[in-house]
């Protein structure tokens, strides 16, 4: 069994004031309130331009939930980007504005168990559904089990990655927990080039594989 994460970041999500009020309109003394909304990251790079873009609109908990991630090391390290991007990016926001961080379970022997006899697949096979299928099912549920009605997730950045399919996913998963899923292709409008820029300027480490062992071949 793998290790489980032990941070203590492991939950800054603040679950129970997610509804709370973030801003103010600036001059009227009027206060807005945004969707709670559970995120969920692959990692820190293509998290950036995709909180860049919702923060205005939700109140963001990133949902780090990544077991295809097969190297603790690497696992940690993703993990530690991701974290310093959020920190980071919150001072920018004035104080009004918080992105909150919960680390799901590091769990890659059930990685292994769902996709046994699928090493020989290629990128974006069906290895790569079930994987989708795993994250998407985790984040959904959590957001039902936390009482957040929407969820997302940051893979759409990827031009590597199968928007249709995980748009699918998404939905089938937002019907079964009774969720809404948050469906945007994040790519478009530049999403991906701006994420590398926003990558170099906050000084994130960028890995060049997905995530599993099969994926460096």
């Amino acid at each position: 069994m793998a290790k489980k994460s032990t941070t203590p970041w492991n939950c800054q999500c603040e679950v129970g004031q997610r509804n709370r009020t973030l801003a103010e309109i600036a001059g009227a003394g009027e206060e807005v309130m945004k969707p709670a909304l559970l995120l969920h990251s692959c990692c820190g790079p293509c998290s950036t331009s995709v909180i860049e873009r919702l923060a205005p609109d939700y109140e963001i908990t990133v949902f780090f939930y990544n077991p295809c991630i097969t190297d603790s090391k690497e696992y940690e390290k993703r993990k530690a980007n991701q974290v310093k991007f959020i920190e980071n990016f919150n001072l920018h926001l004035g104080g009004k504005h918080k992105i909150h961080f919960l680390e799901g379970e590091y769990e890659p022997d059930v990685y292994y168990q769902l996709t046994d006899g699928c090493s020989n697949e290629p990128e974006g096979g069906k290895r790569c559904t079930i994987c989708f299928r795993m994250r998407l099912a985790k984040t959904a549920k959590t957001a039902k089990n936390l009482g957040f009605g929407l969820f997302a997730t940051t893979l759409t950045v990827s031009p590597h990655k199968n928007y249709t399919l995980i748009s699918q996913l998404g939905k089938e998963f937002a019907q079964e927990y009774s969720v809404e899923f948050l469906d945007i292709d994040f790519k478009k409008k530049a999403g991906f080039q701006r994420s590398i820029q926003l990558s170099k300027e906050y000084g994130l480490y960028r890995q060049n594989y997905c995530g599993c062992e099969y994926s460096k071949r």
